[in-house]
């Protein structure tokens, strides 16, 4: 598992793409792309690009680990 370069939420920017989705959870670009195709993930379309609002990322963290990250 890659390590996140991220330690903290609050240094996250306030929306989150599938690369940084990946960083942050330590896991492959192709993979972060994937999770933001899974129905109930906080995923915002804005046009074509699909973006995760921090604090629904952080819930939905939150709530897939028991609090972890």
């Amino acid at each position: 598992m890659k390590e996140s370069m991220y330690k903290h939420y609050e240094d996250l920017p306030l929306f989150l793409n599938a690369a940084t989705v990946a960083k942050v959870l330590g896991v492959s670009p192709s993979s972060g792309y994937e999770l933001m195709h899974e129905p109930g993930f906080p995923v915002l379309r804005v046009g074509n690009r699909m973006v995760v609002p921090k604090e629904k990322f952080i819930q939905w963290v939150e709530k897939h680990t028991g609090g972890g990250a």
